[in-house]
């Protein structure tokens, strides 16, 4: 399956893509550098995966997209706590990594009865 076709990469690329417009103007780079390299962790490691020749192989990736997924939520918690961060647009993040991640879940859940 082409990665491109996946929404939960779609989703993923997507925040990525707000989290660089969200936190462009930070002036705390390496805050900033952290958090948008978590994010983008997600979908290049989707993409990766499933370009993979076996099931296991996509699982680890996307296992790991998973992982960042948390590493993200985390820099959101603490990027709203020191004000970094609108709550609001942070909420909102939040509850999008979260869906992704279960998306992800169901998806390795797939795999592995391939």
């Amino acid at each position: 399956m082409d990665f491109e076709k996946l929404q939960v990469w779609r989703r993923s690329a997507r925040l990525s893509a707000e989290l660089y417009k969200g936190m462009r103007d930070l002036r705390d780079f390496g805050f900033r550098d952290q958090i948008t390299r978590a994010g983008l962790s997600v979908p290049s490691n989707i993409a990766e995966g499933m370009t993979r020749g076996t099931a296991r192989d996509k699982q680890h990736f996307l296992l790991i997209a998973k992982g960042s997924c948390a590493e993200l939520r985390t820099q959101i918690y603490i990027g709203i706590d020191i004000g970094y961060i609108d709550k609001a647009c942070g909420g909102r993040w939040i509850q999008e990594t979260r869906e992704i991640a279960a998306m992800l879940s169901g998806l390795i859940g797939r795999l592995s009865h391939e």
